[in-house]
C-alpha cells in the first residue's frame, strides 16, 4: 500500500493535473485565515481579557521559577555481567561500559552552586549541567549525601546566574497548587526548555519505609500528586506563589512511570545539607544520646503516641538535659512523635551545635526539655591505623550507643579497603572483640597485637557483627 501510493504521488503529470494545480480564485478565502483578523473591537478586547484569564497563578509561578531549572547530564561507568554465551565466554567476569544519566536541578546561588538528587549522581564519572538557554557546563560535586539523597554542583560562568526563589514547606497545606519542575526526557525532546506539571500538596510528613540495600532514609516527605517522572529527580517543587518547597526525589510505582503518588524532600532540609555539603564535602550527623523503642511496638506507638525512652548514653546530650530512661517523648519543635520514622526525621532536620526542643512525659507529668545537639562520637574518636588501610576506633559508651553495640569493649572496624577485607574476611561495623585467646579493649591493643603476630601463623580474630558473634581466620603479612 506505501509502495502504490507512492507511485501515484510522484507519477508523471497529465495536463489535467497540471491544470488543477493552477491557483483558484476562491483559494484566497483559505489564505486569508492566515492574515491578521478583522474581528469587530468588542470581540478583540473579549479575546484579550481571556488571554489575561490564561495567565494563572501556576503559569506565573512556573515562569518565575523555570529560568534556574537544569537539566543534569551524568556519564558512568557500570559493570555488566555476561549475558550470552559469547560474553560468558571471553568476559567471565562481566565488562564495563559507559552508560548515561539524566536527571534535573536547580541553581541556588547566582555564581553557579546547583542542588540535585544524589541518585542522579551516584557514580558519575562526568557531570554536564545544561541551562534552560541551551549552555553546557561543566559541573564540579561538592558533595553528595546518599542518606537525604542531596547533592550540590558547581558550575562556573561569565556572568550571574538566574536562581530560584526560595520559600517554606513548614506551612504547605494539604490540597494547595504546586508544581513541579524538571526536564524528564532532557535532549529527547530536541530541546532544553524544562516542563511543567502541576498537581496538590496530597500529604505532609510522610514516611517511606525503607527496603532491600537502599540506605536513603524518606522521611518527612512532601507528597504530592503532581507528576513526577524519571528525569524529574532533582527539579525543584513551587507552590502557587513560585518559591521552592521541596526537591523533588521519588515516586511510589510499580511501573516506574508516575501513578500520581510522587514524593519531595522539604526544602528545609536539602539547603541544610546542601550547605553542609558546601562546606565540608560531607554531612556532620547528629547525635543525642538516646535509643528509643523498636518496631516491635509499632502498635502501641500508633495508638497512643510517644516514644519510649530505652537508653542514654552516660555524659552524652540526653542525659546532660536529664532524660531518663522510660521517659516518653511527645514531640519535637511542636512536631508529634508517633513512630520511629518520625524521630528519624528529626535527626535528619538538627546538625551538631543545634538545641532539640522536646515535649517529655514522665509518669503523669509533662515536662519540656532542651538538648544540645553533639556531632556522632564516631567522627569525634581518635582512629587507629592497621594493616595499612584499616580504621579502628576504641568502643565507647557513647560510641556503643551510636551504633547499638552489644559488647562491652572492643575496637570498632570504622574503615577497611577493599583488598583487606577480601584477605581477612572482616568488614566495616565489626566490633573486634577477642584475639585468640585476649580479649580485646581498644583498637590500639589490636594494633600492638598485630604488630606482634606479624609473620607467624595465623591468628583467630572474633568479632562482633550484626548483634552475633563470630570469627575468622587470616595471616598478619
Amino acid at each position: 500500500m506505501l509502495s502504490l501510493l507512492a507511485l501515484v504521488a510522484c507519477g508523471e503529470s497529465t495536463p489535467e493535473a497540471h491544470a488543477a494545480a493552477q491557483p483558484r480564485e476562491d483559494s484566497s478565502a483559505i489564505e486569508a485565515l492566515l492574515q491578521e483578523p478583522t474581528s469587530p473591537p468588542a470581540r478583540v478586547q473579549a479575546s484579550n481579557d481571556l488571554d489575561a484569564s490564561r495567565s494563572t497563578a501556576i503559569v506565573t509561578a512556573a515562569d518565575r521559577v523555570a529560568p534556574a531549572v537544569v537539566s543534569v547530564n551524568v556519564t558512568r561507568r557500570q559493570v555488566r555481567a555476561g549475558r550470552s554465551m559469547f560474553d560468558w565466554f571471553f568476559m567471565p567476569r562481566g565488562y564495563e561500559r559507559e552508560v548515561q544519566g539524566l536527571g534535573s536541578g536547580f541553581i541556588v546561588s547566582s555564581q553557579g552552586l546547583v542542588i540535585t538528587n544524589q541518585h542522579v549522581t551516584a557514580g558519575a564519572t562526568e557531570i554536564v549541567v545544561t541551562t534552560r538557554d541551551g549552555v553546557d557546563y561543566p559541573a564540579r560535586l561538592l558533595g553528595e549525601d546518599p542518606y537525604t539523597d542531596i547533592a550540590v554542583l558547581q558550575i562556573e560562568a561569565d556572568g550571574d546566574l538566574p536562581t530560584v526563589p526560595v520559600g517554606r514547606s513548614t506551612g504547605l497545606l494539604i490540597g494547595e497548587w504546586v508544581v513541579a519542575i524538571g526536564n524528564p526526557f532532557g535532549y529527547l525532546l530536541g530541546n532544553t526548555e524544562p516542563s511543567v506539571t502541576a498537581g496538590v500538596v496530597s500529604a505532609v510528613g510522610r514516611n517511606l519505609i525503607p527496603s532491600g540495600e537502599d540506605q536513603t532514609v524518606y522521611v518527612g516527605m512532601i507528597q504530592t500528586d503532581a507528576a513526577i517522572n524519571p528525569g524529574n529527580s532533582g527539579g525543584p517543587l513551587i507552590n502557587a506563589l513560585g518559591d521552592v518547597v521541596g526537591v523533588n526525589s521519588s515516586i511510589f510505582s510499580r511501573s516506574g512511570e508516575s501513578v500520581g503518588i510522587g514524593f519531595a524532600i522539604p526544602i528545609e532540609r536539602a539547603l541544610r545539607v546542601a550547605a553542609e555539603l558546601e562546606r565540608y564535602g560531607s554531612v556532620r550527623r547528629s547525635w543525642i544520646g538516646l535509643s528509643v523503642a523498636g518496631s516491635d511496638r509499632m502498635r502501641e506507638w500508633k495508638r497512643t503516641g510517644g516514644l519510649t525512652v530505652t537508653e542514654v548514653a552516660p555524659n552524652g546530650p540526653a542525659d546532660e538535659a536529664g532524660l531518663e530512661p522510660g521517659d516518653v517523648i511527645l514531640s519535637a519543635f511542636g512536631r508529634s512523635i508517633r513512630t520511629f520514622l518520625d524521630w528519624e526525621a528529626v535527626k535528619l532536620d538538627v546538625s551538631p551545635g543545634d538545641t532539640l526542643d522536646l515535649q517529655v512525659q514522665r509518669g503523669d507529668r509533662q515536662r519540656r526539655v532542651l538538648a544540645i545537639v553533639n556531632a556522632l562520637p564516631t567522627t569525634l574518636a581518635e582512629r587507629i591505623s592497621v594493616l595499612g588501610d584499616m580504621e579502628l576506633i576504641t568502643v565507647s559508651p557513647a560510641i556503643r550507643q551510636e551504633r547499638g553495640i552489644q559488647s562491652e569493649a572492643g575496637a570498632l572496624i570504622f574503615d577497611i579497603g577493599g583488598s583487606t577485607q577480601r584477605s581477612t574476611g572482616l568488614r566495616e561495623g565489626d566490633i573486634i572483640i577477642q584475639i585468640n585467646r585476649t580479649a580485646v579493649t581498644g583498637a590500639e591493643q589490636v594494633q600492638e597485637i598485630f604488630r606482634q603476630v606479624q609473620g607467624l601463623g595465623a591468628i583467630r580474630v572474633y568479632v562482633e557483627r550484626g548483634g552475633g558473634i563470630g570469627w575468622t581466620e587470616f595471616y598478619v603479612r
